[in-house]
C-alpha cells in the first residue's frame, strides 16, 4: 500500500493534496503532476511511501530537473514506483534492457573476460545481477541534501526511519497539512 502527496510551497506557507499515482508511469509524469500543483513555478515536494518500507522524496523546483532521494533502494526497486524512481537514480532506461540481451552468459560483450583488478575497484552501485541488471544498494539512494534549505539536513534524512514523512514535514513546518490528506 502506497502513500503519496504533493505538497506546494506558497507565500501562506504549505499547500498539501492527496495525490493519485494510477497515470504515473515515469518520473516525468509524476515532475508534470507536481508542476501542476505548483505555484507561480515555486517548489513542490512529493512523498511516496510503502509501508515504512521505504520512502521517496522528488523535490521539483520550477522546470528545473527533479531530485529524488530513496530511503532504501533496494526494498524500494521491489515496487512498481519505487523501481521506477530506482531505475532514474541509476540511470537506467528501457534501452539499457535492450543492451542486456547483447551479453553474453557471463555477463561481458562477446564473452570477453573482465579482469579481476576492475572487480575489486567497482562501485556498489554499479553492481550488476546474474540477470544482467544494476542492482541498486541496500540503503539511501539520491540526493540527500535535497530539503537541506527547507530545514533537512543530509545527516537528519539519512538518519529517518518510522514515519518519516512526519518527521520531515515537521521540519518544513505543515505537519497539519500533510496530515489533513494522510
Amino acid at each position: 500500500m502506497y502513500f503519496a502527496a504533493l505538497l506546494a510551497r506558497t507565500e501562506d506557507g504549505w499547500e498539501a493534496s492527496d495525490t493519485e499515482l494510477d497515470n504515473v508511469e515515469t518520473l516525468s509524469d509524476l515532475a508534470d503532476l507536481a508542476r501542476e500543483a505548483a505555484v507561480d513555478d515555486d517548489t513542490v515536494v512529493a512523498f511516496i511511501e510503502q509501508e515504512d518500507a521505504w520512502f521517496g522524496v522528488i523535490r521539483v523546483d520550477g522546470e528545473e530537473d527533479p531530485r529524488i532521494f530513496l530511503s532504501n533502494a533496494a526494498a524500494a526497486a521491489r515496487s512498481s514506483y519505487g523501481a521506477m524512481l530506482t531505475d532514474e537514480l541509476l540511470g537506467r532506461d528501457e534501452d539499457d534492457l535492450a543492451d542486456l540481451d547483447t551479453l553474453d552468459l557471463d555477463g561481458t560483450e562477446d564473452g570477453e573476460l573482465e579482469s579481476d583488478d576492475s572487480a575489486d575497484n567497482s562501485d556498489p552501485q554499479d553492481a550488476v545481477s546474474e540477470s544482467g541488471g544494476l542492482v541498486p544498494p541496500p540503503g539511501p539512494l539520491g540526493d540527500s541534501e535535497l530539503l537541506a534549505d527547507l530545514g533537512v539536513s543530509e545527516k537528519e534524512l539519512l538518519a529517518l526511519d518510522g514515519d518519516a514523512l512526519s518527521t520531515i514535514a515537521d521540519s518544513l513546518g505543515c505537519t497539519d497539512v500533510l496530515e489533513a490528506v494522510r
